[in-house]
């Protein structure tokens, strides 16, 4: 096995054409596998236009691209998977059959250590590298979406039924209610943003948005359109005005949900709801097999999901002082928060701290704009 190592913009059309191709290829019955949009050489690409310490791996044999490992490495040879904090399915994207030593990759990446936190099923040269693995809920679409509405109604009757009456109301109280699919208008763009930066404020949540490379890595997707990729904003009007908003990458199976948000002022409507329920309608009528709906418990998760699929988080490393002590300090951190999120008895108090926090942030801003 040769391994080379290059910068996003060093790959080569034929690596690319490659890459993708070993997607189309992953059909694996339990979910996505390498299809996932974040495994895409488009979303590598995009990070490496905003982050300068990105690299891609190509693992040949014979000659021949036979995988792909895009990551992030520091000077000290601290690697991350690449769009860690915003991937939610990390990875090597490889052709059927394929395996690598997980060491020998490190070496050759110049990597003493390597962290995921949504690692992607079937990476078993990884497997060692696991410290925990979560559920990670899905929507299957590929039956279409009466298919999909029954389900609901099996699994969930009063979830639908509500959210359903919630949409009429809506359009009583706000005017017609219509979707748009794949919306093009970078100002509508620029309010689903607001509107999240918001959302994280008022939760107490760090503000994704204003980390720079993040808000141009959103705009770098926004603009990436292929057959195979694109990044996909879904909206929801109400009387022609926006009141719920997605955006998201997908291929041309699957959809990731990545940054859903809505307009407050409409709450009550539950219209982040609503905008599932009709993109899970387009995705099928456009022929995807499913959303996947990422890591994390939240309750709307279970009553739109079908089924789960597992995804992992760890370290795979080599024997170097630098991920030794890499893991020492992020493993604890790791730990505690794993344990406030699987305990219900630790993640309300936490949740509350946190909102009382984002209100009391919020207050603040609101007096003193000029520190905004």
């Amino acid at each position: 096995m040769d391994i080379s190592v290059c910068r996003p913009g060093e790959l080569t059309a034929a690596d690319r054409a490659a890459w993708t191709a070993f997607q189309d290829r992953s059909r694996p019955p339990a979910g996505p596998g390498l299809a996932n949009p974040f495994l895409s050489p488009e979303f590598a690409l995009a990070v490496g236009r905003t982050r300068r310490d990105t690299r891609i791996a190509v693992l040949r044999e014979g000659g021949v691209p036979a995988g792909f490992f895009p990551f992030q490495r520091t000077a000290a040879g601290v690697g991350r998977a690449v769009g860690l904090g915003v991937s939610d399915c990390q990875g090597v994207v490889h052709r059927p059959g394929f395996r690598w030593d997980a060491r020998e990759l490190l070496r050759a990446c110049g990597l003493a250590v390597w962290e995921f936190d949504h690692l992607v099923e079937g990476q078993e040269p990884f497997a060692d590298g696991v410290s925990a693995s979560f559920p990670s809920p899905v929507i299957d679409v590929d039956r279409g979406y009466e298919a999909y509405l029954e389900r609901l109604r099996a699994t969930s009757p009063g979830f639908l039924k509500s959210t359903l009456a919630k949409e009429r109301r809506l359009g009583r109280r706000a005017g017609e209610v219509t979707y748009v699919h794949d919306e093009r208008d970078p100002a509508v763009l620029r309010t689903l943003m607001r509107w999240k930066s918001a959302q994280y404020r008022r939760t107490g949540r760090s503000d994704r948005f204003a980390q720079p490379w993040i808000t141009d890595l959103v705009h770098q997707l926004f603009h990436t359109r292929n057959d195979g990729f694109r990044g996909q904003l879904s909206v929801l009007y109400a009387g022609g005005r926006p009141v719920a908003a997605h955006f998201g990458p997908r291929t041309g199976r699957v959809l990731s949900s990545w940054f859903p948000a809505y307009d407050p002022e409409y709450g009550a409507f539950s219209p982040g709801l609503v905008l599932h329920l009709r993109m899970a309608e387009g995705s099928a009528a456009q022929g995807l097999e499913l959303i996947d709906l990422g890591r994390g418990a939240k309750r709307y998760k279970d009553e739109l999901k079908t089924r789960e699929i597992t995804v992992s988080e760890g370290w795979v490393t080599r024997p170097h002082p630098v991920a030794a002590g890499h893991r020492a300090r992020r493993a604890p951190v790791r730990a505690l928060r794993n344990t406030v999120l699987a305990r219900p008895g630790l993640f309300k108090p936490t949740d509350r701290i946190l909102r009382e926090f984002g209100r009391i942030r919020s207050r603040s801003r609101r007096s003193h704009p000029r520190d905004s």
